[in-house]
């Protein structure tokens, strides 16, 4: 049986959204924003990271980078009985960056990532041949608005 969610003060929710910003800024940076001390600070994140709310540290592509890249969100409905297979196949082709399980008629939606049309055209082809795929609706991604 899980456990309840944790629970998240003011303090807490404003640490998390200044490491969404930036997870390299210095521990004294953090707590001069917070208003907390460090040592105080380092108990919250080590409780942050227990809890299961904080999973990690990573990089996120600047647009140097990511401005660079095809990406498209990938709507894929799954023969009956063969979800799991085709969540696992999609985990090992490495263009695809997030596999999301949804309701609805698609039972998934893949966010895929090449380095252009043709290597995204490929990447679509090989989904859709997949053991266990029925359909597939691709929409690629022409702007991001807004990533957190």
């Amino acid at each position: 049986m899980a456990g309840s969610p944790p629970r998240l003060d003011e303090t807490d929710e404003r640490l998390l959204a200044l490491l969404r910003v930036d997870a390299r800024r210095p521990i004294a940076q953090l707590a001069k924003d917070l208003d907390i001390s460090r040592g105080l600070l380092y108990s919250r994140l080590a409780r942050l990271e227990d809890e299961g709310v904080v999973a990690g540290y990573t990089v996120r592509l600047g647009p140097a980078f990511s401005g660079s890249r095809v990406r498209a969100h990938m709507m894929i409905k799954t023969l009956p009985r063969c979800h799991r297979e085709v969540e696992q196949a999609l985990v090992e082709i490495p263009m695809v960056q997030a596999v999301f399980a949804i309701s609805g008629e698609y039972d998934v939606i893949a966010l895929l990532e090449a380095e252009d049309t043709a290597h995204l055209n490929d990447l679509i082809d090989e989904i859709g041949l997949l053991e266990g795929v029925e359909r597939t609706t691709t929409s690629v991604i022409l702007a991001t608005k807004l990533e957190r």
